[in-house]
């Protein structure tokens, strides 16, 4: 069995290729040429032991070098390859073409429908209404009320956020703004109109912790599912989490499961919920993709990085099935940190006058129970690879 997996210059692809890998699978990588030779974002894929084989594909005309590879390796193992798509601009290519790239690959993605829904905040604020999932309470304009009168009316602080912050390139820190002053909130407002072209998203502030349900989903289906609560996160005033710990949330779940049953939802999707001042959790947005926490599904042993590769073979390969797996619960209460984020967490907090929080990632970072869902020791060029790339961005500031 044969898996392409693409955009590996994402940290996050790595735990898919490794996993794969050690369960037996050929794993083929491949990335776009801008990668290269690039010292700010290199393709950490490309340098895995764990790849059998990586490939470039051109800029100018990637999405038919793509399928032009599936079509290749196809021949050549007599087999469709299961294509596992990690980055968003990938998948929504493929998704638009799924008819076209079903003759040479397995798929298991969402349909373009999919998710053009979980990547507008607006929609899915309404359809989790509609089923009962709490979400943020959110502001809107009454008819004919300008901009200033709107703004004025808004109770600080407030959270500020593009309607699909991806499709504008944005990274996750950047995708939103928390406005504690009438300033704060004009000045993010009017960025990211001007960044869209339409009003943001403005909606109550959450003050509580932050937490996550990953699903694997086949036609509205759950087949396994990972919930985790946030420790840290750099930039500590708001960014993607830099320490992570498994948590069992049958809430959370039930949520999940609501929301893919409606939506008839295929492929990989993490909800973010944030915890309002009484500890309730309500619904942020989703991620219908390749997560970025996504290593601790490997850490927590929960099997969905291979699961999700193998119900892609099985849809290519329909006539000569693999079996799948019993599923076996994570390990509870698993610990992940990224080291060099939570390093610079650690600083982030100590000059916050938060020394307890920084203590508690220089305690994880010694404590060989918690692992690190990028560098390990048998396989060390990526994540090498990676600290060089966050030496090069600092000398660049």
């Amino acid at each position: 069995m044969v898996a392409i997996v693409t955009d590996v210059h994402y940290r996050m692809s790595l735990a898919l290729i490794r996993e794969l890998d050690q369960s037996g699978v050929e794993v083929i990588t491949c990335e776009r040429e801008g990668h290269r030779d690039s010292r700010s974002s290199p393709a950490l894929g490309a340098l895995s032991r764990h790849a059998s084989r990586h490939v470039w594909l051109p800029e100018e005309g990637y999405l038919e070098g793509l399928w032009d590879l599936c079509r290749e390796i196809g021949l050549g193992r007599e087999c469709r390859p299961a294509l596992l798509p990690v980055g968003a601009a990938t998948l929504g290519q493929v998704a638009a073409a799924r008819e076209r790239f079903q003759e040479v690959c397995g798929l298991c993605v969402p349909a373009a429908g999919q998710l053009d829904l979980l990547n507008s905040k607006e929609r899915l604020a309404a359809l989790a209404e509609e089923l009962r999932i709490p979400v943020p309470k959110g502001f809107s304009r009454r008819e004919g009320e300008d901009t200033d009168a709107f703004l004025a009316r808004i109770p600080l602080p407030c959270a500020v956020k593009p309607v699909c912050g991806e499709k504008l390139g944005l990274t996750a820190a950047a995708r939103y703004a928390i406005a504690r002053t009438p300033g704060e909130l004009a000045a993010a407002f009017a960025r990211f109109r001007d960044l869209a072209g339409e009003d943001p998203v403005v909606q109550e502030y959450l003050p509580g912790g932050a937490l996550g349900c990953s699903v694997l989903a086949q036609e509205g289906r759950v087949l396994s599912s990972i919930c985790h609560r946030r420790v840290r996160e750099y930039p500590v005033s708001g960014g993607p989490s830099s320490c992570c710990v498994c948590e069992d949330r049958p809430d959370l779940r039930a949520y999940a499961i609501r929301l893919v049953e409606e939506t008839g939802y295929t492929g990989l999707a993490m909800l973010e919920f944030k915890e309002d001042g009484a500890g309730r959790p309500r619904l942020l947005e989703v991620n219908p993709r390749v997560w970025g926490t996504f290593p601790l599904t490997r850490i927590a042993g929960s099997g969905l990085p291979l699961l999700w590769f193998l119900q892609s073979w099985n849809a290519g390969n329909q006539s000569n099935p693999a079996a799948l797996p019993e599923q076996a619960p994570p390990r509870p209460r698993k610990k992940m940190i990224f080291a060099a984020s939570d390093l610079m967490a650690a600083a982030g907090y100590a000059r916050r006058g938060k020394p307890g929080r920084a203590l508690g990632a220089l305690a994880d970072l010694l404590n060989p129970a918690v692992r690190d869902g990028l560098f390990e020791w048998g396989d060390p060029l990526p994540g090498l690879a990676y600290f060089r790339s966050l030496l090069a961005k600092e000398r660049h500031r």
